[in-house]
C-alpha cells in the first residue's frame, strides 16, 4: 500500500516528481504556495507582475527538479527560482514602479503595517496609506537591494539562508540590506514620527519600520 501524498516530505515530493509522479509537484507548491506568491508580490510590486514571476519560477523549477542536489532545503531552493525569476522580469523590463494592491489580495496577514487589528473606518485607512507607502518605497531600491529586504527584513529568513537563495555571500546580503534601509529610512522618516510631532531632517537611528511593524536595526548575523 503506497504512503499518503500529504504525509511526504518535500524531499521526498521533489524527487517522486523527478521520476515521473504527476501529482507529486503540485502538492510541493501547494504545500508553499502561500509564502512563494507573498515573496512574489513584494518582489515584483504588483500582483500582476507577482503572478507571472511565480509562474516563471514555477515553470524553471518544474524542468530544473532534476538539478536538485539536496545541499539546501527545498524550500529554499524554490524560494531561490522563484526570486531569481522575478530579478530577472524586473531586469529585462525595468520596472519601477508600483500599483495599489487590491484588499481582496491575501498575503499571510504581513504586509499589514501593525500588529494591532482595528475596524475604525479612520484606523484601517491610515494602516492602509502606511502600507502603500512602504511597499512603494521598497519599489524604488535596487532589484538586488528589494530581493535581500523581503527575504531578510519581511520574510524573516536568516541572512545565511538568503545568501543560498540569492547565490552570494552574506556579506554582499547584510550590505544589501544595510544600503537598502538607509533608503528606506530616508524616505519613510516621518513614518516614525509620534503623532503631533514635528518633522525632522534626519532619519530613524533604528531603521524603517517595514510591512512586519517591526522597526529594523542592523543586519541580523
Amino acid at each position: 500500500m503506497s504512503t499518503p501524498t500529504s504525509d511526504r516530505s518535500d524531499h521526498d515530493l521533489l524527487r517522486a516528481h523527478v521520476e515521473g509522479d504527476p501529482e507529486a509537484f503540485g502538492e510541493l507548491f501547494a504545500r508553499h504556495r502561500d509564502r512563494l506568491w507573498a515573496v512574489a508580490l513584494r518582489t515584483m510590486g504588483n500582483p500582476e507582475d507577482a503572478a507571472d514571476g511565480l509562474q516563471d519560477g514555477m515553470v524553471a523549477a518544474f524542468r530544473r527538479a532534476g538539478s536538485f542536489r539536496g545541499e539546501a532545503a527545498v524550500t529554499t531552493w524554490l524560494h531561490r527560482v522563484v526570486v531569481n525569476a522575478c530579478l530577472d522580469r524586473i531586469r529585462a523590463s525595468r520596472i519601477r514602479r508600483l500599483d495599489a494592491l487590491p484588499d481582496d489580495v491575501e498575503d499571510r496577514g504581513t504586509l499589514v503595517a501593525t500588529a494591532v487589528a482595528d475596524d475604525r473606518p479612520d484606523v484601517a485607512a491610515e494602516v492602509a496609506e502606511r502600507r502603500r507607502r512602504v511597499l512603494a518605497a521598497l519599489a524604488t531600491l535596487p532589484a538586488d537591494q528589494r530581493a535581500a529586504l523581503v527575504l531578510v527584513d519581511m520574510e524573516g529568513y536568516p541572512v545565511a539562508e538568503v545568501a543560498e537563495m540569492l547565490g552570494c555571500a552574506e556579506g554582499t546580503v547584510k550590505s544589501r540590506c544595510s544600503r537598502g534601509r538607509t533608503r528606506l529610512a530616508r524616505l519613510l522618516a516621518d513614518l516614525h514620527q509620534p503623532a503631533g510631532d514635528p518633522p525632522h531632517g534626519n532619519p530613524p537611528p533604528d531603521g524603517p519600520v517595514l510591512p512586519t511593524g517591526r522597526p529594523r536595526g542592523p543586519p541580523p548575523s
